[in-house]
């Protein structure tokens, strides 16, 4: 059995979560924070992802990385490279899917918290950025890795726009999602089964995660 398909969604979901970690919890914490008519002017724009179809996202990331559109000619001119139908073209699609799990679970671990806590640090001296990292990054901590493991969840079995800007070569740009689907396209449903019973199982153990992240939360509570 060829492992490529796992393998490659890892890296993909792997380098995908990591990316909106950072990225999304930028900016839930100064959104957060921004005026509510800012705020929700932003929260649309960046929450949009989770309500278009895959494929919609697929289409939009191809007019703007398309070897013919705008960046992806320019990257291809100056750097002789396509941004798509390779396997880290994948990483954008997801990336671009799963930031608003990231961003809204992050945003609302961010306004639960007791900011009288920021405002004591800041009165003992404390820098902001130690206040951030030691004070208010742990005491969100559960509802932010609850984000992250959801959206590598979501980053793993992602298919519609990472079909679309990656496609679908053996050993080079096949994932789990679009293995299956190639498998069911060409009736060998024994094999397809086995990937899609692979999925869940992964599935399976980071939903166990999440609920022992809420639980744990609870109990903290």
């Amino acid at each position: 059995m060829d492992w490529y398909p796992l393998l490659n969604s890892l890296r993909i979901a792997g380098i995908s979560t990591v990316i909106i970690f950072f990225v999304g919890i930028f900016a839930a914490y100064y959104i957060a924070k921004a005026p509510r008519a800012v705020k929700g002017v932003l929260d649309v724009i960046l929450t949009l992802p989770l309500v278009l179809p895959p494929t919609v996202v697929g289409y939009l990331l191809l007019r703007i990385l398309g070897p013919k559109r705008v960046i992806g000619a320019w990257v291809l001119a100056v750097f002789g490279f396509k941004m798509t139908m390779t396997w880290w073209s994948a990483i954008f699609a997801t990336t671009v899917v799963i930031f608003p799990l990231m961003y809204r679970t992050a945003r609302g671990a961010f306004e639960a918290f007791d900011e009288t806590l920021a405002y004591s640090g800041q009165t003992l001296g404390l820098r902001n950025s130690y206040i951030f990292w030691r004070i208010r990054m742990p005491y969100c901590r559960q509802g932010i890795l609850a984000g992250t493991v959801l959206a590598f969840a979501r980053a793993l079995g992602e298919y519609g726009a990472t079909s679309m800007i990656a496609g679908y070569t053996p050993g080079r740009t096949a994932t789990i999602s679009t293995t299956v689907y190639q498998l069911w396209r060409t009736n060998d449903d024994a094999a397809a089964l086995k990937w899609v019973l692979i999925n869940m199982a992964i599935s399976a153990v980071v939903l166990l995660a999440v609920n022992m992240l809420e639980k744990k939360q609870k109990g903290g509570a």
